[in-house]
């Protein structure tokens, strides 16, 4: 029987994370069993336990890796509040809203994430925080503690415009709530410019 190296093994629970990255945000945390997750990645459900210990260590994985993604996404857009400007137009774009299994983890998993248990809980929080930093140092270079009201405002805002229009079964209402967030964010980022 041979055995495979660390880097195969490496490579495998990578393939895990990602493919159940994009099975959990299409099908959420409980609709996703470990078989159908394993599947995905094109492995027996016996090959799980040599990567994670509970399908909880897999969840805290994939919230953890989604998003550092996310974060490191941001090294693309332009610098400072006009990559952040992006940011909100490309999250709250009709794309995204329809991409459920490419998108933002928080707004696919946040109601189901609340009830995960504290590893979970604190692999999103790391997370959150690092995209929260990387908003609130483009609005304020110079002081991003200062920017941490608006920094909130802004997020909590786009994932809960994003989670709105992936619940309407009207495209027309949806796009207009797309629109409505994209307008309320910009003016939330002119009103943190002129205080």
């Amino acid at each position: 029987m041979a055995r495979y190296g660390k880097e195969h093994k490496e490579a495998t629970r990578q393939r895990i994370i990602e493919t159940a990255g994009r099975r959990l945000k299409q099908d959420g945390i409980d609709g996703s069993g470990i078989a159908t997750l394993m599947a995905d990645a094109q492995l027996t459900n016996g090959a799980f336990y040599a990567h994670f210990t509970s399908k909880e260590d897999l969840v805290a994985s994939v919230v953890s890796h989604e998003l550092e993604a996310q974060a490191a996404s941001f090294t693309a857009l332009a610098p400072g509040r006009a990559g952040l400007e992006d940011f909100v137009r490309e999250y709250l774009s009709p794309q995204h809203r329809d991409s459920r299994n490419l998108g933002c983890p928080s707004a696919a998993l946040l109601d189901e994430l609340g009830r995960c248990t504290n590893t979970t809980k604190h692999a999103y929080t790391s997370g959150a925080r690092v995209i929260l930093d990387e908003i609130a140092s483009r609005l304020v270079p110079e002081d991003p503690t200062s920017a941490r009201g608006t920094t909130l405002g802004l997020y909590t805002m786009m994932i809960g415009t994003l989670q709105l229009a992936r619940a309407l079964d009207d495209p027309k209402l949806a796009d207009q709530v797309l629109k409505q967030g994209i307008e309320n964010a910009l003016e939330l980022l002119r009103s943190n410019q002129r205080a």
